[in-house]
């Protein structure tokens, strides 16, 4: 039993001080903190000895878990200094939650290295939209109509999910082609994040149930332990990051976020391929 806890720790120890760093860039960023989440979960289970196929699913699964909570705190945050738009939220919901839920059953059918490309490569692309703004330049010349922002809400949705993130890395830069503030983006795409992550979650626990090899404490595709710590601290530390976007040079930071995103992109797309 001593053995067990003895190996347990350093997983407690790194999942704390994941949960710390992913709640202050869901804050900052208005994202959900899976960007930081899922890679490290992955890794960290994966040197635990878990299968490489199962890692994948458990760290998006888990991941989409702990944004209810991180993202609520942010969103409160930001809410606070007026910067949720609560109509665009109505409007975006009901897309989200159908597409959401839709992406974690379906996880079930995609491969661990399959949901690695994808992650890598839409971290990657994430990353150059921060420094380029690819994204707003595809959908400025879209009309901001309401079934122009469902069908973003949708796609936005799914692959979110699959990939165990807030959403906000992709909101956010649509809401502001849309022609939103930024500020009030970041905000509102806290909120989304919440919003996607709660059904999303409930997939990866339908499309996981039954599965052989998972760690302790989970439910299908959701582990427990790590949702209530990382989640947990990530919960405190979102407030910080949201103080800290009101304050700081926006500019220099996405591109230091931008180089982190490509690195690990990278790195999870030569994992699925090289094996």
């Amino acid at each position: 039993m001593l053995e067990q806890v003895m190996v347990y720790l350093p997983f407690a120890a790194g999942l704390l001080v994941i949960g710390a760093i992913s709640g202050v860039i869901a804050g900052l960023f208005g994202v959900g903190g899976g960007i930081i989440t899922v890679p490290a979960m992955a890794f960290t289970l994966q040197a635990l000895g878990y299968d490489a196929d199962i890692v994948m699913h458990v760290a998006v699964g888990t991941s989409l878990a702990t944004i209810i909570g991180v993202g609520s705190a942010s969103a409160r945050a930001h809410n606070s200094r007026g910067a949720v738009d609560w109509a665009l939220l109505r409007l975006w919901a009901p897309a989200l939650i159908i597409s959401a839920l839709l992406g974690g059953i379906m996880a079930g059918l995609y491969s661990g290295d399959v949901l690695r490309i994808i992650f890598g490569v839409m971290a990657m692309f994430i990353a150059i939209n921060m420094i380029l703004p690819v994204q707003r330049r595809m959908m400025e010349r879209l009309k901001a109509s309401p079934t122009t922002n469902r069908i973003s809400a949708f796609l936005i949705g799914y692959v979110s999910s699959l990939m165990g993130i807030g959403g906000g890395s992709l909101s956010v830069p649509t809401m502001v082609a849309f022609g939103y503030p930024a500020h009030t983006a970041v905000g509102t795409g806290s909120a989304l994040g919440v919003v996607l992550a709660a059904p999303g979650a409930i997939g990866f626990m339908i499309s996981g149930w039954g599965e052989m090899g998972l760690p302790p404490l989970s439910l299908g595709y959701v582990n427990l332990a790590a949702m209530l710590l990382i989640g947990g601290v990530a919960s405190l530390t979102a407030p910080i990051g949201a103080g800290l976007a009101h304050r700081l040079d926006q500019k220099q930071l996405k591109r230091a976020f931008a180089a982190f995103l490509i690195i690990v992109g990278l790195r999870m797309i030569y994992q699925a391929v090289m094996g």
